[in-house]
């Protein structure tokens, strides 16, 4: 397992806890957890917080006063959490990321470990009871995100001809289902959706995307702003829209609808129907 130095995953790792063996591969219904997980927590607290469409599962682990988050992929997923690691290491030299403690595979999996950041998530039972100022809060802290990350230092791509080029891989293999998009995308044939991905509307004005402005990836503190984002696995450059449109589509699915023009505004950004179209469209025939 590696770990950053000095930090406590590693002196897990020192301490022979690095791995175990003979426990569940995925969380079970009486609790248990990956052996890479039961390693990393070392007899402290674990709690499964979220999981993915890929069968990951992400665990909090500790105390309210000195938590982790480690990710965890089983074998063969289509999430790398080596490439999340690799763009957190980047991101927090300019914007609040979690901090990596430590990251590893073994035969039935790959983790990724996390310090907390202060805040809660935009989607917690507080914020949904509050969606102005969930929402207030996801789109001001969006457009931070996109003027703190600098472009042209930026290694990561989330370019529209690498997101095609990967819908094209994957829809020969026969992996792409439309029966799983939205309802406003099942009407349409593969072949005309993608037809219509390469149509791109022009660039508006590239930054460093977040990749995945889903409400739960911000994180509100008690004053109502938002103190960091996670989940960035997809992190790159790309249109700025490639963010609002998804993020201003999430406010459908966690507050309800017509909390869209309040994302625009608090972003400071002018609806575009074009473009919230095309990378919903993109974003749907995703992976």
């Amino acid at each position: 397992m590696a770990a950053e130095p000095g930090d406590p995953v590693a002196e897990l790792a020192a301490a022979g806890h690095a791995m175990l063996v003979a426990m569940p591969d995925l969380l079970q219904d009486d609790g248990s957890v990956p052996a890479s997980v039961a390693a990393i927590a070392a007899g402290r607290p674990v709690a499964a917080v979220w999981r993915n469409d890929f069968g990951g599962v992400a665990f909090e682990v500790g105390t309210a006063d000195d938590r982790w988050f480690v990710k965890w992929a089983p074998s063969g997923a289509a999430v790398d959490l080596e490439c999340e690691r690799a763009r957190l290491a980047w991101a927090i030299a300019y914007t609040v990321v979690p901090r990596v403690l430590g990251h590893g595979r073994d035969a039935m999996g790959s983790w990724l470990v996390t310090a907390a950041l202060p805040g809660s998530n935009a989607v917690g039972e507080r914020w949904r009871a509050d969606p102005a100022r969930a929402v207030a809060a996801i789109g001001a802290g969006l457009r931070a995100f996109h003027e703190a990350l600098p472009v042209a230092a930026c290694p990561f791509s989330w370019s529209i001809e690498d997101r095609l080029a990967d819908i094209h891989r994957r829809a020969a293999l026969g992996a792409i289902v439309p029966a799983r998009w939205h309802a406003d995308h099942r009407p349409l044939e593969l072949a005309r959706a993608i037809a219509t991905l390469c149509e791109p509307p022009p660039i508006d004005e590239l930054v460093v995307c977040h990749g995945d402005t889903c409400a739960p990836n911000t994180l509100i503190g008690d004053d109502g702003r938002c103190t960091g984002h996670v989940d960035l696995g997809a992190l790159g450059v790309a249109d700025r829209w490639a963010d609002v449109a998804i993020a201003t589509w999430s406010t459908q699915w966690n507050y309800g609808p017509g909390w869209d023009r309040a994302l625009l505004e608090a972003y400071g950004i002018a609806p575009d129907e074009e473009r919230t179209r095309y990378y919903r469209l993109l974003w749907d025939l995703g992976p």
